[in-house]
């Protein structure tokens, strides 16, 4: 981990930060929890269900049409709230495979992960995918096994697969008693308590019982003697078997805790939030190019990690969400924007309730800010108060899949362009726009999101479109001596694009054809990714 234990105490208001993602393969019941955490923040007074019916199917973090059409998270969202003397700022990300990218910028904007795991299924693939990002960063991970209300698979077995998958040490921070119909609750191994689950009222805090230990005669009032035999017998050996809580092994990503519970029946999701509060690390130093950047510094920098167009429909707007790296941030400050080196007053800077907003009259290190802005906030933009940083770390995918994109109406071609930019600065997808011809190429990570920028263009600019397979499947940057690149560009000019940023892009169908640049362009490099850098 990043020098933890030489740092200087944190002001308070800093401290006492927690900005965290909760990551999960779809239907783990990501959404689910983070609406619990919303109702326990005192957020929102009920918590709305994503498979209930009605008024209270209208999920608070989900405020898309097509999220709540889904009932799938596109876009991630930022959320904070106070817990326990804690300020959470929560950003919930898109569970689809589809929309993986948006969660990998996500994750370089927090300190630590929650991962959410079904009880029945176990590591999924998406989640695995996740999990390499958050190792990358070496992201602190609490785990939490939802659905325990389910039929799922026996306890012993689901730990054994997240330390044989995910290479990493798992100590349980609670035990389930029963599962399926019979699951009545969990014995919290952290504060010797035992935590029953209220089946009736969904929305209820389970009770705890204070109880000294398993041995503990009071334990036999609440559970039967069979499943009481059976825990004592568990906890006994997962005990002996697997590693006692260390926070330094955690905060550094080697050891997970892990939480049982069912977030629909608000099971277990208060001890994992305590669990965040107490032992969850406060808001770390972000790297730039320069330099590491502190967040007890002074002056106040931060970074663009995404951008969401057209929040509120009804203003063209956009909003830049913003990660504060340091300092103590007022509304009215001018920052400068280090890419076009111009100053920005932050005049009207937003905190987010889910959908609802509120004016941040003031922000600290390890907040998140939305700065609604026309367009000149892109991912990966600093912003400090002078100092000419680049931010590390934001990374950028070469698209999976290409499409080529026609408006069903022809006048509107000019509207669909500007429409197509947008959406390539908020990153929901690459734009290429071809050397030869008319038209744009759009290249995505997952097939769904032809579907929802489809919809979008639709909804939010009034053009329908059509995408069409295109001859190309994979695109690749090309960088290095400008009069090399010349060259190569007027040699297959039939193959180049540029991207949104005018960066020029090689378009391919044949991995022969990418092999054959490299073996016969040695000055020239093709990349997979591009860092988001200003």
């Amino acid at each position: 981990m990043r020098g933890m234990e030489n740092r200087p105490d944190l002001p308070p208001e800093i401290a006492r930060r927690r900005t965290f993602a909760i990551i999960s393969h779809p239907d783990a019941g990501k959404t689910t929890l983070t609406e619990k955490f919303l109702l326990f923040g005192g957020a929102i007074q009920m918590a709305g269900q994503v498979r209930a019916k009605g008024e209270a199917r209208r999920t608070r973090s989900d405020f898309m049409k097509m999220e709540q059409d889904r009932g799938i998270s596109v876009s991630a969202s930022a959320m904070s709230f106070e817990y326990d003397g804690h300020r959470f700022n929560l950003v919930d990300t898109p569970g689809h495979s589809d929309f993986s990218e948006d969660t990998y910028r996500t994750l370089t904007a927090v300190d630590a992960a929650i991962m959410v795991i079904d009880g029945a299924k176990g590591v999924e693939s998406q989640t695995r995918k996740l999990f390499e990002v958050c190792r990358l960063r070496d992201l602190p991970i609490l785990t939490f096994c939802n659905k325990m209300d389910r039929e799922s698979r026996d306890t012993f077995e689901i730990i054994d697969e997240i330390q044989e998958n995910l290479a990493i040490d798992v100590c349980p921070a609670s035990w389930p008693i029963g599962m399926g119909r019979e699951f009545i609750g969990a014995y919290d191994l952290l504060h010797d308590r035992l935590e029953i689950m209220d089946r009736a009222d969904r929305n209820k805090v389970a009770e705890s019982v204070k109880i000294s230990g398993l041995d503990d005669p009071k334990l036999a009032d609440h559970i039967p003697a069979d499943l009481l035999a059976k825990l004592r017998e568990e906890v006994e050996m997962a005990r002996e078997l697997l590693p006692a809580f260390d926070r330094q092994s955690f905060l550094e990503g080697h050891l997970t805790p892990i939480w049982f519970g069912s977030a629909i029946n608000s099971f277990g999701v208060k001890e994992l939030m305590n669990g965040i509060s107490q032992y969850g690390p406060t808001p770390q130093p972000q790297m730039a190019a320069e330099r590491q950047i502190a967040p007890e510094e002074d002056p106040v920098t931060g970074f663009v990690f995404k951008v969401q167009a057209n929040m509120d429909p009804k203003h063209r707007d956009r909003v830049a969400f913003v990660r504060l790296a340091s300092g103590h941030f007022e509304r009215g400050m001018k920052l400068t924007h280090v890419r076009s080196k111009k100053p920005m007053a932050v005049t009207n800077p937003v905190l987010f309730l889910a959908a609802d907003r509120e004016l941040a009259e003031e922000a600290w290190a390890g907040d998140i800010i939305g700065i609604p802005n026309h367009g000149q906030l892109r991912i990966g933009d600093a912003l400090t108060e002078g100092e000419g940083l680049r931010f590390t770390g934001i990374p950028s995918f070469a698209p999976e899949l290409l499409q080529t994109v026609r408006s069903g109406d022809p006048m509107k071609a000019k509207h669909l362009e500007k429409a197509l930019m947008q959406f390539a600065e908020e990153g929901a997808a690459k734009v290429f726009k071809p050397m030869i011809g008319s038209g744009f190429i759009v290249g995505v990570v997952g097939q769904l999101q032809f579907e929802v920028l489809a919809s979008r263009i639709e909804i939010e600019y009034g053009i329908p479109v059509r995408f069409e397979p295109s001859q190309f499947t994979s695109a690749r940057w090309v960088s290095g001596p400008q009069a090399k690149l010349d060259a190569f560009a007027n040699q297959n000019k039939q193959h180049m694009a540029s991207d949104h940023d005018g960066d020029p892009v090689y378009l391919t169908r044949l991995q022969w054809d990418i092999d054959r640049v490299v073996r016969d362009h040695p000055d020239l490099k093709l990349t997979a990714t591009k860092e988001m850098m200003v």
